[in-house]
Order: C-alpha cells, then sequence, then structure tokens
C-alpha cells in the first residue's frame, strides 16, 4: 500500500492481541494513511501471523529461537552441563522456561534457576523456570510435569524471587504502581542432590527393547515412533 500520512491526523486504534494470549495496550491514537495505491500479486503466500492465545507459529517462533539464546545465555554465565532448554510456547517462550541439567554440586539446581530467570534473555516478564535432571526432555510438556510431580517437593523447592522485572503487557498485574513488576517462581524438580544416589530407579523399558517391540509392533499399534503414555500417544487416543 502506498499513501501519504500527514501529521497530526490520527484515529483510536486497538486494542491488539499480544502474545501473551490477551488483548492488552488499550486503545491510543494512531496516525492515519490515505491510501493512494494498492498493489498485490495473484495467489500470494500470506505470512501475516497475529499474536492470539498459544500456540501458534508466532510462539514456536519465539520459543525456539529464545530457547537457544537462553541456553547460550546460561553457558555464558557459567552455568556448567546445561543439557537442554525450552521456553515453553504455552507461556509465548518467556512465562515459563525449563532448565535441564547435570547435578554436579550442591546447589546446581537453584544456580541455573536463578541465573535462567534473571539473565538478560529470561528477565522480562518471566514466571516460572522449572530446573530438570538429565533425563528429562526440557520440550517434552509430560515429562516435565512428571519430574515437577515425583522429585519436587513444594516446602522445600520453591523460591520466590519478588519484584522482579515485568512489563505492561503482564495480564495478572492490575494497572497501577504495581506495573512493571512481578513475582517469579523458581522450582527444583531434580533428585534431591544429598541423595540423588539413593533415589529411586526410574522403572521403565530399556531403549533398546523399546525399539525392537515398537519395530515388531508399531504399526498395528499405531505407534510406529511413540508408545503409549507419551503425550502424542495420548493426542491420538483422544
Amino acid at each position: 500500500m502506498e499513501g501519504w500520512c500527514h501529521p497530526g491526523e490520527a484515529h483510536e486504534e486497538g486494542p491488539f492481541g499480544e502474545w501473551t494470549g490477551y488483548y492488552a495496550s488499550g486503545v491510543r491514537p494512531a496516525p492515519v494513511i490515505q491510501v493512494q495505491c494498492v498493489m498485490h500479486r495473484n495467489d500470494p503466500i500470506m505470512v501475516g501471523v497475529p499474536p492470539n492465545r498459544p500456540p501458534h507459529d508466532y510462539s514456536y517462533m519465539r520459543s525456539v529461537l529464545r530457547s537457544a539464546m537462553l541456553s547460550d545465555a546460561l553457558i555464558k554465565a557459567g552455568v556448567p552441563d546445561v543439557r537442554g532448554v525450552w521456553c515453553h510456547e504455552a507461556g509465548g517462550s518467556r512465562l515459563i522456561l525449563i532448565v535441564s541439567i547435570k547435578q554436579r554440586y550442591p546447589g546446581h539446581a537453584r544456580q541455573a534457576g536463578f541465573v535462567a530467570s534473571q539473565c538478560q534473555v529470561g528477565a522480562y516478564l518471566g514466571r516460572y523456570v522449572i530446573v530438570v535432571d538429565e533425563d528429562i526432555d526440557p520440550a517434552n510438556t509430560f515429562d516435565v510435569l512428571w519430574a515437577l510431580a515425583t522429585r519436587s517437593d513444594p516446602a522445600k523447592d520453591i523460591d520466590i524471587i519478588r519484584r522482579a522485572w515485568s512489563g505492561p503487557l503482564d495480564p495478572i498485574i492490575p494497572r497501577g504502581p504495581e506495573v512493571g513488576f512481578n513475582s517469579r517462581a523458581i522450582i527444583d524438580a531434580c533428585k534431591p542432590y544429598e541423595w540423588i544416589d539413593k533415589f529411586p530407579a526410574v522403572s521403565e523399558s530399556s531403549p533398546a527393547l523399546r525399539a525392537r517391540m515398537i519395530g515388531k509392533w508399531g504399526k498395528i499399534l499405531s505407534w510406529e515412533t511413540e508408545p503409549p503414555g507419551s503425550a502424542h500417544a495420548a493426542e491420538r487416543l483422544e
């Protein structure tokens, strides 16, 4: 579109959907363009991705990029043995951060959680940071929730940071002087380091046995790559 935008000519516009999945930013004046010409192509490829309730293309794209950035930030900050990072799409890549580590020393899990929540990549408008062991895929929500349910004690393993860096798009913060601040929950969903060697062993088939069974029965049972109990298998059953 081509046109003219004259100083002082404006109309109220908004609110618009935001990456949080809610309307935000309110109504405000925006410049008006007097359109003079519209050019187009036949059979266009539409690339517009309005931010709505996640997940959508916009949240998926941001999750991948921000996960790589957060992983890089943790390593540069000196957090060792980071095995995986996922900035979950349900939180628009900001509100739920999951970090997988191989525990090396007492406090390692807390260190990873606090650094993830307050480094430049993770600091703005965060909410929850969940730290899991290296056997948990941070991008597998079912695995993460299993670790959260079985390896964390709410009374011992949740730390709260108050007056952290939020923003005007945070839907849980009321309009007023509190805008700009929020709290963070750092959840240690790792095995307790002080008795990690005595923690109950995971009850599951070996990867080799699972691969053999999938190869033999997968087509019949319609799970060529994932056994029952996985998140995707449950979706197919539904």
